[in-house]
């Protein structure tokens, strides 16, 4: 399943030293591991992993004998964490969540964990992640990056006859066809009734413009929906799907739990998911008594520029100390422990953000058509914000799914709009926004 093509820009390195002694983290607090002790609270989203965790901790006990620490497992994460954040007490360490509507109120909640200066040279995809820093100082230390693409059933690609990852429009609609005239499965998953899954199509916005500086283009364009367009070309193929009958024939009583287990089974072939929902389907074919290896797969977008595929990495939670922690030092070590030593990145199957760290081997497709990771670049300066309220004026939702849900309407037929209407509207909507802003040119 390999495709020669012009870049290879997936470099990986051996994962040889994240298991080595704790001098990075007793430097970074000032003092050796044996002299750094207290009681700390974190706080994680990762209700699904609590045993995990208690593995985590363990690790961390060896390394830390005299620091004790407790977890608390929070639903609804971001919500409940801002909440507490108006009082002292969110633990002493946690996964950031930044208090809006500023970052530069970073400093108000969180510790400063190293200058971006320095921690930009330690971890990938930090420069993207305009959340965690402010004004040179980095409050949130990342640990993983999720990928947008496509999960695939190797089994199913296998009985389709399918050999080579598509790198276009067509190609893609080739493979799903063989998907469909030579298995059983269901060549393409949309769940439209879930309707967030919907808006995971927007992951693969910087794959189909190729340009890392796109979103800051948009601002200044007043149709950047038109043919040829990262957008047009992006959903063009949501549609194209549904209105070729590529997808579940039954669009409106689908379900997101028993797709799961469907597509383990063999009964999907593709569905367009960003990388972190690797691990639950890895999980399910285990628990099902596949092998994952087998069953699992995971591809870039079906674009190329000039023969070269592109991936847009998103950095997931980073972690920090809360500045009103009694135990700094001990919360620290945990929270530069977890970033550089632990195996949570690899046990979500994701993409580390240490540098030098092994990748995922679900992901060594992406490296067999040698696909380039890029991170959107950050606005540019006077423009912080713009395009989200250029966004919100539209009423498109770029991350929102009432426009996608109606693009697959208009592919059902259920509408009498073309797609072409959706995008010329979306087009109207922009320069609107644009004119009511006083958006320059």
């Amino acid at each position: 399943m390999k495709k020669s093509i012009a870049l290879l820009a997936v470099c990986i390195a051996v994962f040889g030293t994240l298991y080595a002694t704790g001098s990075k983290e007793s430097s970074a607090v000032g003092a050796a591991t044996g002299e750094v002790s207290g009681d700390i609270i974190v706080l994680h989203h990762r209700t699904d992993m609590e045993d995990k965790f208690e593995e985590y901790k363990a690790q961390f006990a060896a390394v830390y004998p005299n620091v004790h620490v407790e977890f608390e497992a929070v639903h609804d994460y971001a919500g409940t964490v801002r909440t507490r954040m108006s009082t002292k007490s969110y633990g002493d360490v946690l996964m950031v969540v930044t208090a809006p509507p500023f970052n530069s109120d970073l400093g108000k909640f969180y510790e400063p964990m190293g200058s971006f200066a320095d921690l930009n040279q330690k971890y990938d995809f930090l420069e993207s992640a305009q959340q965690y820093y402010f004004d040179g100082i980095v409050y949130g230390v990342p640990i993983n990056a999720n990928a947008g693409g496509l999960l695939y059933n190797k089994q199913v690609f296998k009985k389709a006859g399918i050999t080579e990852f598509p790198t276009t429009s067509d190609e893609f609609y080739a493979c799903l066809a063989k998907i469909k005239k030579n298995t059983a499965a269901i060549p393409f998953f949309m769940n439209y009734p879930s309707k967030w899954t919907l808006t995971q199509w927007e992951g693969g916005r910087l794959a189909y413009a190729g340009d890392p500086d796109w979103g800051n283009k948009m601002i200044h364009m007043d149709a950047p929906f038109s043919k040829g367009m990262p957008h047009y070309e992006l959903y063009k193929v949501m549609y194209e799907v549904v209105k070729r009958g590529l997808c579940e024939q039954d669009l409106l009583t689908s379900d997101w739990e028993k797709s799961k287990q469907d597509f383990v089974d063999g009964k999907i072939g593709v569905m367009n998911l960003g990388s972190w929902a690797i691990s639950q389907f890895r999980d399910i074919a285990a628990k099902s008594g596949y092998d994952p290896d087998a069953v699992v797969g995971y591809m870039p977008y079906p674009v190329s520029h000039d023969g070269v595929v592109y991936a847009e990495p998103s950095l997931d939670y980073a972690i920090g100390v809360n500045k009103y922690s009694e135990n700094k030092a001990a919360a620290k070590a945990w929270a530069l422990w977890f970033a550089n030593r632990s195996s949570y990145a690899k046990d979500n199957v994701a993409i580390p953000a240490l540098k030098g760290s092994e990748f995922p081997a679900v992901l060594d497709s992406f490296k067999e058509v040698g696909v380039v990771f890029k991170t959107q670049l950050p606005a540019h300066e006077g423009e912080e914000g713009l395009l989200d309220k250029l966004d919100s004026e539209s009423e498109i939702g770029l991350w929102q799914d009432p426009q996608k849900v109606r693009i697959v309407d208009a592919a059902m037929g259920t509408t009498k709009e073309t797609f072409d209407d959706i995008m010329n509207d979306w087009n109207a909507r922009w320069a609107k926004a644009r004119k009511t802003l006083n958006v320059t040119p």
